[in-house]
């Protein structure tokens, strides 16, 4: 059964008009008919069962049926700070990340960054980001879309307040078992194609993260947060 993501009110029992992106993509692409099933859900929790009640040349309505509370969230929750990177490469960290269970993603600027985006003249990159996030969320069932934050400093990052779990991916420093005393609420930052500098991971130390070395090889910086939030998935949910 198709999943879509709707800006709407959704209740049980109601009619609603499907929004122009989700009658575009069921109706014209798909090719939806009277009577067809799909799930809707809105960000707000949980998912709802809708048929196709009605299609006009530019609008289609569906009747709710009914009501799944079930969100697929992972048993903790993991601020990503990802530094920027050009390309595909950020959108492969943002998918994959949601996939995993990411709750939100800070975008962040750092010393050896490739990109300097000013979102007050590039939120199109920003929107498309997002659209990238509730994509994802369609495909694997998550029914909570994580929000992708408009970039800030490092430093800045760093002097907020973050998760009380800091673990900043730091290849090439000693391995420690960073996973032995984890919680369920979890600040992981992830550096650029490069890494980090020394004075970066020395600054993040400063404020509780803990390096977190992931095997011998140098990953990504699209293939990090796939594999930490491989990792925690399973020492926390096993």
């Amino acid at each position: 059964m198709p999943r879509f993501f709707i800006e709407a009110d959704l209740a049980v029992n109601t009619q609603i008009e499907l929004t122009e992106t989700v009658f575009h993509h069921w109706v014209k692409v798909l090719r939806a008919k009277v009577g067809e099933s799909a799930t809707l859900f809105n960000g707000q929790g949980g998912e709802y069962e809708v048929t196709l009640t009605e299609v006009l040349k530019k609008s289609a309505s569906v009747s709710i049926n009914s009501f799944n509370p079930d969100n697929r969230t992972p048993a903790f929750t993991t601020l990503l700070g990802q530094v920027m990177s050009k390309g595909d490469r950020m959108d492969y960290a943002i998918q994959k990340s949601v996939e995993l269970g990411v709750s939100n993603i800070q975008l962040l600027t750092s010393e050896r960054c490739e990109m300097r985006l000013k979102y007050d003249r590039d939120q199109k990159k920003l929107d498309h980001w997002q659209g990238v996030a509730i994509a994802a969320c369609e495909q694997c069932g998550m029914n909570q879309v994580p929000q992708v934050l408009a970039p800030i400093a490092l430093q800045d990052w760093l002097d907020s307040a973050l998760p009380s779990t800091k673990l900043v991916l730091a290849p090439n420093k000693e391995q420690v078992d960073v996973l032995s005393h984890i919680t369920a609420d979890i600040a992981l930052l992830i550096g650029p194609e490069g890494g980090l500098s020394e004075a970066e991971i020395e600054a993040s130390n400063q404020v509780g993260f803990v390096n977190w070395c992931i095997g011998e090889r140098v990953l990504r910086t699209e293939t990090a947060p796939i594999v930490a939030l491989s990792i925690l998935n399973y020492k926390i949910t096993v």
